[in-house]
C-alpha cells in the first residue's frame, strides 16, 4: 500500500520529502546531541566548584591577615582602609558557606570553619580597635589569638579542600567517562541516521531519476528521426508518469501522420509536376501569343514611305532605308528567340528611331546614356520599342516644341535600371493607373503602330519575371513629358 502511494505522489511531494526529511531527521539527533552534552558539560563546570569557592575563601582569608598586620605594624590611614576591604571581601566569602547541621565529615569542617572564621574576624576587628585606642596590652592579646585561630582555619580549610577535590575527582573521572560513551553513542548514530539517509536518497533519486533516464534516451533517438524506438513502460502516476504516457502518444501520433504525409506528399508531387507543365505550357503560349500581335498597317505605311523616298532621292538613301526596315522585320518575325538582351533591344530602338526620322524629316532627337557593362541582362523580345512607339504616338508627335526622347541604362542596387523619357503633353495618374492595371483602353483610330502597346509589354514582363513591380510610369503633370521606367533583376 505503501509503495503504490508513493508511486502516485507528485514529483514536487517526492523531492520536498527527499531533501526535508533527512535534514530534519539530522537536525533533531543533532540538537538532543547538543543538550546532552551541554548538560554534562554544566555538570563537569560544577563539580570543581566548591574547590574553587575554598580556593576564594583561603586568598582572602590570608589577605586579610596581612592587612591585620600591616595594620599593626604602620597604623597609617591606608593600611586601616586595605584591612577593611580584606574584612569585607572575606565576610562576604564567609556568607556563602552553610551554618548546616549534617554529620558528614566535609559539611561538619565547613561548619567548623565557618564558625572559626567569624571569630577569627572579631578577634582582628577588636585587635584593630585596641590598636587604634593605643591600648598595647589588649591588641597583641587579640592579635596573637587570632594568629593561631588563622592557621587553625587554614589547616581546616586545605583538609575539607583536598578532601572535596578527591571526591570531586572521582565524579569528574566518572563524567568524563559517561560523556565518552555518549561523544561514542552519538558518533555511532550519526553514521546510521547518515548510511539510512544516503540510502534513501538513492532509492528516491533512482525513482525519480530513472524513468527520465530512459525517456531522454527515447526522446534523442526520435529526434534523429528513429520512430521504431521502443516506447518506455509507465510505473509510476506522477508528472514523469504523465510526460511519459504524452510522449508515447505524441511518437505514435507522429508515425500515423507521417504515413500518411508520405502518401500525400507523393501524390501532391504527382499533380505539382503536371500542373508545372501545364503552367509552362500556358506561359510559353501566352508569350508566343503576345508577341504575335504584329499590325500589318505599320508595315504598309513603312513600305509606302519607302517608296516615296525611292523616288525623291537616290538609291543609297533608299537602300540604306531600306536595309533598316529589313532588320526591323527580321527582329519581329524570329520565332525562335523569345529572350534577348538588353544590347540586342536597344540596338532595335536604334533602327526604329532612323526609320521614324525619315518619316517625320528628322523632327525627333534621340540622345542615349548607356552603361555599357549593364547590356547582357536578360529580357523578353520587343519590349523597348513598343514603349518608345508609345511615347512618340501619344506623347511628343503633335507637340509645337522640339521633339526629344531619351534612353538610360543604369544600376541601381540589385537592379538594371531602363528609362525612356519623352518631353511631351505627359499622362494623367489617371490614365497611368489604368495602363499599369491592364484597364485602359487606348485610341483606336491611332492605326500607325506595331499592335504591341504598352499592356502587351507589362503583361509579358510580368509573366517573364513573375512579378508585378517590373515597370513604372511617372509623369509630373501636364506638357511636363513621360518617363517609364524598367526594373529588370541582376
Amino acid at each position: 500500500m505503501t509503495k503504490n502511494v508513493f508511486k502516485s505522489m507528485p514529483l514536487r511531494k517526492k523531492m520536498i520529502l527527499v531533501f526535508c526529511l533527512p535534514t530534519i531527521l539530522l537536525f533533531m539527533v543533532n540538537m538532543t546531541l547538543y543538550l546532552g552534552t551541554n548538560r554534562m558539560l554544566n555538570s563537569l563546570d560544577a563539580v570543581y566548584a566548591s574547590n574553587n569557592s575554598l580556593n576564594d575563601l583561603s586568598e582572602a582569608l590570608d589577605n586579610l591577615q596581612i592587612s591585620t598586620s600591616g595594620y599593626l605594624g604602620t597604623k597609617t590611614s591606608d593600611a586601616l582602609e586595605q584591612y577593611y576591604i580584606a574584612e569585607q571581601d572575606f565576610a562576604n566569602l564567609l556568607d556563602k558557606f552553610d551554618a548546616n547541621k549534617d554529620d558528614n565529615e566535609g559539611r561538619v569542617l565547613e561548619r567548623n570553619i565557618r564558625i572559626m572564621s567569624s571569630n577569627y574576624i572579631t578577634l582582628t576587628s577588636q585587635a584593630v580597635e585596641s590598636k587604634r585606642g593605643g591600648n598595647v596590652e589588649k591588641y597583641k592579646n587579640y592579635y596573637d589569638t587570632a594568629t593561631r585561630l588563622y592557621n587553625y582555619i587554614d589547616t581546616n580549610i586545605t583538609s575539607l579542600n583536598n578532601q572535596q577535590f578527591v571526591n570531586n575527582s572521582k565524579s569528574y573521572s566518572a563524567m568524563m567517562g559517561t560523556l565518552q560513551t555518549i561523544e561514542e553513542l552519538n558518533i555511532l548514530t550519526l553514521i546510521l541516521i547518515g548510511m539510512a539517509n544516503l540510502s534513501f536518497v538513492v532509492l528516491i533519486a533512482s525513482t525519480i531519476t530513472e524513468p527520465l533516464i530512459k525517456l531522454a534516451a527515447a526522446a534523442n533517438r526520435v529526434s534523429n528521426g528513429d520512430f521504431e524506438v521502443s516506447l518506455p513502460q509507465v510505473k509510476n502516476n506522477d508528472e514523469i508518469g504523465v510526460v511519459t504516457r504524452a510522449f508515447n502518444k505524441m511518437v505514435a501520433s507522429i508515425k500515423a501522420y507521417i504515413t500518411k504525409l508520405t502518401e500525400s506528399m507523393e501524390t501532391e508531387r504527382r499533380l505539382k509536376e503536371n500542373e508545372l507543365i501545364m503552367a509552362n505550357h500556358v506561359k510559353d503560349a501566352e508569350l508566343k501569343y503576345l508577341q504575335s500581335q504584329i499590325n500589318p498597317h505599320f508595315l504598309f505605311n513603312t513600305l509606302n514611305a519607302g517608296a516615296q523616298l525611292a523616288m525623291m532621292e537616290g538609291a543609297d538613301r533608299t537602300s540604306e532605308y531600306m536595309h533598316n526596315v529589313a532588320n526591323f522585320f527580321r527582329y519581329n518575325i524570329k520565332k525562335n528567340k523569345d529572350v534577348v538582351t538588353l544590347k540586342e533591344e536597344i540596338e532595335l530602338v536604334d533602327i526604329y528611331i532612323y526609320i521614324i526620322n525619315v518619316r517625320f524629316a528628322g523632327e525627333i532627337q534621340f540622345v542615349k546614356t548607356v552603361d555599357e557593362s549593364l547590356l547582357d541582362v536578360k529580357i523578353p523580345s520587343m519590349i523597348l520599342q513598343p514603349i518608345v512607339e508609345n511615347s512618340i504616338n501619344y506623347g511628343i508627335r503633335n507637340i509645337d516644341w522640339n521633339k526629344k526622347i531619351s534612353l538610360s541604362v543604369y544600376e541601381l542596387g540589385d537592379y538594371t535600371c531602363v528609362s525612356i523619357k519623352d518631353n511631351g503633353i505627359g499622362m494623367s495618374q489617371e490614365t497611368i493607373t489604368k495602363i499599369l492595371e491592364g484597364s485602359y483602353e487606348g485610341n483606336p483610330k491611332k492605326s500607325d503602330s506595331n499592335g504591341v502597346g504598352l499592356s502587351n509589354c507589362i503583361e509579358r514582363l510580368n509573366i517573364f519575371y513573375e512579378r508585378d513591380d517590373v515597370l513604372d510610369i511617372i509623369s509630373e503633370g501636364e506638357n511636363q513629358g513621360t518617363e517609364t521606367l524598367l526594373y529588370l533583376p541582376r
